[in-house]
């Protein structure tokens, strides 16, 4: 399902610092140019039209220099922890299509478990005016339980969208995901799924747009950081094909 939502975790138009980029493409096109909305939307159709799930749609703005410089429009393809920003954008006579992909891993603060106690410390001593101390610390500790079993059975229990609403909720959200979350294979596999289908879609529709008004993409660029890898050129492959 495509929808409008911003990545709950880090980014709202600045990246955390403990963001990863995986993959960063980037080709150019001299003397070519194309609105950035029509080739966003033309990404977007393409998207429903394979019917692509769990992805969440924004566009977001990013500086491109300091602080009060002028502001690029990024479209952002969101999967759980994972951020695909894709641009499009004329460079001077020419124009130039990107995309990166980019880990946001999940973070525990020790103030995420403070605040959990204090507010089980909270309705420890709200029920002990009523029930007693120890029928109060037996209320409590079951409804620790409920609570945990309710996070690991999350998938299992079917209850729509119960783990999408977890992983974005303050405080809750880093601690389901980090002790309770379990990473399946389904989960590693569509994960690898959409490492390799959402960049190689915006690469293949930067070729077919300009190739359209019979413009190649002279140059591509392409970084795995995670490999060690450095930029390598290589030559863009034809519209309808892959490499």
């Amino acid at each position: 399902m495509l929808t409008g939502k911003y990545f709950p975790m880090t980014m709202f138009g600045f990246k955390s610092k403990k963001d990863e980029v995986l993959n960063h493409w980037i080709s150019f096109a001299d003397n070519f140019t194309l609105p950035s909305q029509e080739f966003y939307q033309a990404l977007e159709k393409e998207l429903a039209v394979r019917n692509v799930p769990g992805l969440e749609i924004s566009k977001v703005e990013y500086a491109e220099g300091g602080l009060f410089s002028e502001q690029r429009v990024y479209l952002r393809l969101i999967r759980e922890r994972l951020a695909f920003d894709a641009c499009a954008a004329p460079f001077g006579t020419g124009y130039f299509f990107s995309c990166r992909t980019v880990y946001s891993p999940v973070v525990l603060k020790l103030w995420h478990l403070l605040a959990v106690l204090v507010v089980f410390g909270g309705l420890y001593l709200l029920l002990a005016k009523y029930l007693g101390i120890v029928f109060a610390g037996i209320a409590v500790v079951t409804l620790v339980i409920a609570i945990a079993q309710v996070f690991r059975n999350a998938i299992a229990m079917k209850i729509a969208d119960l783990d999408a609403a977890l992983l974005k909720m303050p405080i809750i959200g880093p601690i389901y995901e980090k002790w309770f979350r379990v990473d399946s294979y389904y989960r590693e596999d569509t994960r690898m799924v959409y490492l390799d289908l959402v960049p190689k879609l915006v690469q293949t529709l930067a070729e077919e747009v300009t190739a359209a008004k019979g413009v190649k993409l002279v140059r591509q660029y392409q970084r795995a950081p995670v490999l060690g890898e450095l930029y390598k050129p290589h030559l863009p492959s034809k519209p309808g094909t892959e490499e």
